[in-house]
């Protein structure tokens, strides 16, 4: 089974393709989409669904897991991120991709076995579960990893 993972936000977008076979995991690749301040909202947004579509066509996952929204104070960014979240969904939609969310407390239980883990937690066992030299520099990647993680640990019992 392949895994898309996808952390969405409107600035930036982690995204990891996890490749599942036999109960090992590998990571084929992952990145970050960065969007420019200097352009309209639609084209950010039309440029995130871009970018979704070619990663689709380019790895033909079997999943595409996306992290679900949790905000507790910035309303307009919220409603941005909800935006590219949906354009996301859209994209694996449109190309008949099942789409599964989880929650961020889904994925701390998923990949630690503790709801309150902090990030370094959380890459520390990413780095052990996928036996990696190191993490990808930015956030959004690495919670993109643990979201791909999540499904697999999630369906692996169903």
């Amino acid at each position: 089974m392949t895994i898309l993972g996808i952390d969405p936000g409107f600035a930036r977008v982690g995204w990891a393709v996890l490749k599942v076979q036999n109960s090992v995991f590998k990571i084929q690749n992952y990145g970050c989409i960065e969007t420019s301040r200097d352009i309209a909202s639609q084209e950010r947004l039309a440029d995130v669904y871009r970018q979704v579509c070619v990663f689709i066509k380019k790895y033909k996952p079997d999943i595409l897991a996306i992290e679900e929204l949790f905000f507790t104070s910035n309303a307009k960014t919220a409603f941005k991120v909800g935006e590219a979240r949906g354009v996301i969904i859209l994209a694996g939609a449109l190309q008949k991709i099942p789409v599964f969310s989880y929650t961020p407390l889904q994925v701390k239980i998923a990949v630690t076995g503790y709801g309150n883990a902090d990030k370094s937690q959380v890459g520390k066992m990413i780095k052990a579960i996928l036996k990696l030299k190191e993490l990808p520099k930015l956030d959004d990647t690495v919670d993109a990893i643990a979201v791909a993680l999540t499904h697999a640990f999630t369906k692996k019992f169903k």
